[in-house]
C-alpha cells in the first residue's frame, strides 16, 4: 500500500463553530447563515490568521495544515460578492479560488514548510484551465473526500488525472471510519466503513504511485455544530483497527479479521451486521458493550411493556393514569415487570454514565443521555409513577 495515515491540524469545521456565535455573525458571508465566511473583509483575514497561529502554536514539526474549504454552498450569496460578481470576468468559480489562495498563502507565507491540505468538492466542477489559471494547485494539495462504500472508481481515478494536469503535485483520500451513515447513528456499521476503505484501496492501484500523499481516516462526532451526536469514538474503535488493518494489508481477509480480534480483545466481530453483544477489551471498551445494549433493547423492551402488554394498554391506559384508575388485580400482572424493567435499566445508565464521564465532558455526556437514554427511561418511570399514585388513590 503506497500510503499511511497522517495526522495533521484542521480548520474545516472551525469557521461554523466560530460563526454560530453573535460576536463574529457580522463576518458571515450570509447573514443568517453561520456556514461560510464573507471573504471580502479585511477582519474575515485575521479572524483565519488569529485560527491559524493558534493551531499552530500547539503543534511541532508539522508538515501539512488542513485550511478545509468543503461544501461552501453560499459563498457568492453575500451582498458584497454580488457586487464583486457583477464585474467583469468574475465568477463564484473565482471567488472561491482567490479566498484559497489567500488563506493557503497565509499559511506558507508564515509557515514556510507547511503544505496546505484543501477539501476537493468546491474544486470539482472548475475547468481545468481555471484552476491551473489561478495558481491554486502551486499552493495547495487536494484531499478527494468520499464515505461511500460504493464509491465511483473510475471517477476518481478521473478525478486524479485532471488534478494532475491542473499542475497539483499530490493528492490525498478521505475516507471515514464513523459517521457519514446517518446524523445519530449511535451504533458503527463495520462493513460500510470497510468498503469504503477497500474501494479506495482500488482508486490507490489504479493511480500513479507517486500522485498518493496519504489517506486521512475520518471519523465524525457530528455531523455540524448544529446536529446530534453520532457514533462515540469508543463504539467506533473496532471499526477503526478493521479500516487501519484494511489499508495496511491492502485488502481484508479471514486472517486479518482474527488478527483485528485478537488486538482488540474481541472474539464475535462483525462487518455485516449490528453487533447485539459488544465485549472487549480495548480502552473504551466498556462504553460500547453499554451503548449497545442501549441501542438494541432500551427502547423496544420499553415499548414492549407499555404498547404490546394488554394490561397496560387495556387497564392501565392515558385516560386510566390521568384519573388514578386502577383495577386492584390487575395491577399485579404488571407492576413488577414495570419496577423490575426501570430498575436493570438505572442500573445500566448508571454504569454507562460513569464511564463515559471518564472520556468525555460532562455536556457530551448529558446530550448523548438526553437523545439516546431519556425519552424511553422517563416514559418507564412515569408509567411506575403513575401506578404509584394509583394505587395511593385507591386506598
Amino acid at each position: 500500500v503506497p500510503f499511511i495515515s497522517r495526522l495533521f491540524p484542521t480548520i474545516s469545521f472551525l469557521l461554523q463553530f466560530v460563526l454560530k456565535h453573535k460576536e463574529f455573525a457580522h463576518l458571515r458571508e450570509v447573514e443568517v447563515f453561520p456556514n461560510a465566511l464573507n471573504p471580502h473583509k479585511e477582519e474575515s483575514r485575521t479572524l483565519v490568521k488569529a485560527m491559524i497561529d493558534q493551531v499552530m502554536a500547539q503543534h511541532e514539526d508539522l508538515k501539512w495544515f488542513h485550511i478545509g474549504c468543503d461544501e461552501v454552498y453560499y459563498l457568492g450569496e453575500g451582498e458584497e460578492s454580488k457586487q464583486w460578481l457583477q464585474q467583469q470576468h468574475n465568477t463564484p468559480e473565482k471567488l472561491c479560488l482567490s479566498h484559497i489562495k489567500a488563506v493557503a498563502s497565509c499559511v506558507v507565507s508564515s509557515y514556510p514548510t507547511v503544505t496546505p491540505i484543501v477539501w476537493d468538492d468546491m474544486l470539482r466542477g472548475i475547468s481545468e484551465e481555471t484552476l491551473a489559471e489561478s495558481g491554486v494547485p502551486h499552493l495547495v494539495q487536494p484531499m478527494i473526500w468520499d464515505y461511500a462504500a460504493d464509491l465511483d472508481v473510475e471517477g476518481k481515478v478521473h478525478l486524479i488525472e485532471k488534478y494532475r494536469r491542473c499542475g497539483f503535485s499530490k493528492v490525498w483520500f478521505a475516507s471515514a471510519f464513523k459517521g457519514a451513515t446517518g446524523v445519530n447513528q449511535s451504533l458503527t456499521l463495520i462493513g460500510h466503513h470497510l468498503k469504503n476503505h477497500l474501494q479506495w484501496l482500488e482508486v490507490a492501484s489504479s493511480s500513479p504511485a507517486d500522485v498518493l500523499e496519504g489517506i486521512a481516516l475520518t471519523g465524525w462526532q457530528r455531523y455540524d455544530h448544529f446536529s446530534v451526536l453520532c457514533e462515540l469514538l469508543p463504539v467506533a474503535i473496532p471499526s477503526l483497527a478493521v479500516c487501519l488493518q484494511a489499508l495496511k494489508n491492502g485488502g481484508y481477509s479471514e486472517k486479518i479479521k482474527e488478527n483485528v480480534e485478537k488486538l482488540l480483545g474481541m472474539s464475535n466481530l462483525e462487518t455485516d451486521t449490528f453487533m447485539s453483544t459488544s465485549l472487549g477489551t480495548f480502552p473504551g471498551s466498556n462504553i460500547l458493550t453499554l451503548v449497545t445494549q442501549v441501542s438494541f433493547y432500551l427502547k423496544s423492551s420499553v415499548d414492549e411493556l407499555l404498547e404490546r402488554n394488554r394490561y397496560v394498554t387495556g387497564w392501565f391506559s392515558p385516560y386510566h393514569r390521568k384519573r388514578k384508575i386502577i383495577h386492584p388485580i390487575i395491577m399485579h400482572h404488571f407492576q413488577p415487570d414495570a419496577v423490575s424493567l426501570l430498575s436493570k435499566w438505572n442500573a445500566v445508565v448508571q454504569d454507562l454514565q460513569a464511564a463515559m464521564e471518564q472520556v468525555f465532558h460532562k455536556c457530551t455526556v448529558e446530550e448523548w443521555l438526553e437523545e439516546n437514554v431519556h425519552p424511553s427511561l422517563q416514559k418507564l418511570q412515569q408509567v411506575v409513577d403513575d401506578l404509584d399514585k394509583a394505587i395511593k388513590a385507591q386506598q
